[in-house]
C-alpha cells in the first residue's frame, strides 16, 4: 500500500460491487488515506454533497479525494473527484430534470473548484470537456484495472452446453432486448445458450417469451467475482451490446480470462478493447446477430482473439490506476 500525505481524506461510501464501487475499493486497498468518510447513507443521496463537505471540515483532513462523482460543497478545502462518465446527461432513461439540475448547479461549478477531475477513459474526458467547457489540463485519465480473480487459474464454468456470456444489468443502456432479439434471429439457440448476469425482470421475460427462447436464455442471479471469472472462462465468447459506457470493465475482464469479446462500436468500448475485440453496431439487430454467428462458427478467429485479448488486458491494472490517482493528488496540499 502506498502512503500518501497523512492529511488526505477519502470518501469510502462508494466502495461496493458496482462499477464505481470496484474502482473505489481497489484504490482504497492500494493508497493509504488517513481520514475516511464511512457514513452509511448513500453517496448519491440528495444531501450527499453537503454531508461530505461538513465531514471534511471537521475530519482533520486538509484535502479530499472521492472516487465518485459527488463533490463536497460548503468547504474551501481542496478536493479531487472522479466523473466516470456522463450517462446521467447523455442517456435519456438514466436522466431526469433533477439530475440535470444537479449536474449543472453542483457538479459543473465543482469542476472549476476542484484541484483535478479524474476520469477513466479518453472518451469520458472528451465528453466532460465538451459539456463543462473547462481547461483540458484539469481532467486526468486514470483508467481502470482488472482484479486478480480474472487473471488467476480459477476453474471455468462447465454447465454442459456452449454459451455466449453477457455481464450486464437491467439498465436500459445495456441494450439487452436487442441482444435477445439478435440471439433469436441468429438461431444459435438450437446449439448454444445465452447466459446473462443478474435476475430476469418482467420486460426481458416478455421478450424471451415473444421469441420462444425458454431454456435458451438463462440468468445467473447475483454472482461473486470468482463466479464471474468462471463464467467468463467457460464462455464461447463474451458479448457486450451496451450503447453507452464510460469504460466497460467486462471487455478487459473477459480478455484477461482468455475469452474473446464481441462488443458495441460506440463510446469508450473501441478504445478499451482496441484491436482485440470484434465490434458491431448495437442499434442494428442484424449486426449483433452476424457478430455472434461469426464468433460461433470460426474457431481460428476465436483463437486469434484469445491471444490478442491477453495482450490487450495487460495494458490495464489497478496498480497502474492507483499510481495515476496518486500522481494526480500530488501537490494538492
Amino acid at each position: 500500500m502506498q502512503t500518501l500525505n497523512k492529511c488526505l481524506g477519502y470518501d469510502s461510501r462508494w466502495v461496493g460491487q458496482h462499477g464505481i464501487g470496484r474502482f473505489a475499493a481497489e484504490i482504497k486497498n492500494r493508497l493509504e488515506f488517513n481520514h475516511h468518510f464511512d457514513d452509511t447513507k448513500s453517496p448519491t443521496g440528495p444531501l450527499s454533497s453537503i454531508h461530505l463537505g461538513r465531514w471534511l471540515e471537521r475530519s482533520g483532513a486538509k484535502a479530499l479525494y472521492t472516487p465518485g462523482y459527488i463533490p463536497p460543497i460548503g468547504t474551501r478545502l481542496p478536493f479531487v473527484f472522479t466523473i466516470h462518465d456522463l450517462n446521467h446527461i447523455d442517456i435519456p432513461h438514466n436522466s431526469s430534470i433533477s439530475k440535470k439540475l444537479y449536474y449543472q448547479l453542483i457538479i459543473r461549478p465543482a469542476i472549476d473548484r476542484a484541484y483535478k477531475v479524474l476520469t477513466v477513459s479518453e472518451y469520458s474526458k472528451k465528453r466532460i470537456l465538451e459539456w463543462a467547457d473547462c481547461d483540458e489540463e484539469k481532467i486526468r485519465v486514470v483508467g481502470n484495472g482488472i482484479s486478480e480473480s480474472f487473471f488467476s487459474n480459477s476453474t471455468a464454468e462447465t454447465p454442459g452446453y456452449a454459451y455466449f456470456f453477457c455481464c450486464s444489468n437491467r439498465k436500459g443502456h445495456k441494450n439487452e432486448k436487442r441482444l435477445i432479439h439478435a440471439f433469436a434471429q441468429s438461431q444459435l439457440g438450437n446449439d448454444i445458450k445465452l447466459v446473462i448476469t443478474g435476475d430476469i425482470d418482467a420486460d426481458l421475460h416478455n421478450t424471451i417469451n415473444k421469441h420462444k427462447l425458454h431454456n435458451k436464455v438463462l440468468f445467473t442471479g447475483r454472482v461473486s467475482e470468482e463466479k464471474l471469472a468462471a463464467l467468463y472462462k467457460g464462455a464461447l465468447a463474451t458479448v457486450f451490446p451496451s450503447i453507452y459506457e464510460g469504460f466497460g470493465l467486462p471487455v478487459i475482464e473477459s480478455m484477461a480470462c482468455g475469452t474473446p469479446v464481441i462488443a458495441s462500436n460506440t463510446t469508450s468500448l473501441p478504445e478499451v478493447g482496441g484491436q482485440a475485440a470484434y465490434y458491431f453496431d448495437p442499434y442494428n439487430i442484424e449486426s449483433i446477430s452476424d457478430a455472434m454467428l461469426k464468433l460461433a462458427n470460426d474457431d481460428e478467429l476465436r483463437r486469434e482473439m484469445r491471444a490478442n485479448g491477453f495482450l490487450q488486458a495487460k495494458n490495464y491494472s489497478w496498480e497502474k490506476t492507483a499510481k495515476s490517482v496518486s500522481a494526480a493528488l500530488d501537490g494538492i496540499i
